[in-house]
């Protein structure tokens, strides 16, 4: 054991006191980092429920326009081109539809992600409790003849 070492061991300590304090900032700022990651998500999966609400609005507008356009070209009172306009215009409030319900999957997952977690298959719903199976024709416009 030496009497004199010129300050070594002060400088030993203040050096683990100083290594423990950046390790301490560091994960405050992780967790700091983790909050704010699930905060923006919560408030975009907000949002975007508020704008999927009016979207779904403007939707079932669109497509009651296109029903009455399409009534009234059948008792011919206005052009194919009335028509043509309303499935113009109900094409594209389903497609916003289509990519609000796109960013609002992206939205969950990333929250789940934010929240460190995962998820297991089983939990999934089934396409019956989820609302059925969907086919691509659900999506058209007109109906098919069948």
């Amino acid at each position: 054991m030496t009497l004199f070492d010129g300050g070594a061991k002060n400088a030993q300590y203040k050096q683990a006191i100083d290594a423990y304090d950046a390790s301490v900032a560091a994960y405050r700022q992780t967790v700091l980092t983790g909050f704010q990651e699930v905060e923006d998500n919560l408030a975009a999966l907000r949002i975007l429920e508020q704008e999927t609400q009016v979207q779904d609005k403007a939707v079932a507008n669109a497509k009651q326009a296109l029903a009455l356009t399409n009534n009234q070209y059948q008792a011919g009172t206005v052009s194919y081109l009335n028509v043509m306009t309303a499935q113009t215009a109900a094409l594209a409030n389903q497609q916003t539809a289509v990519q609000l319900l796109g960013q609002r999957l992206s939205a969950s997952v990333q929250l789940v992600k934010a929240l460190g977690g995962g998820w297991n298959e089983t939990l999934l719903p089934t396409a019956d409790q989820a609302g059925g199976e969907r086919k691509w024709t659900d999506y058209l416009i007109l109906p098919l003849v069948e």
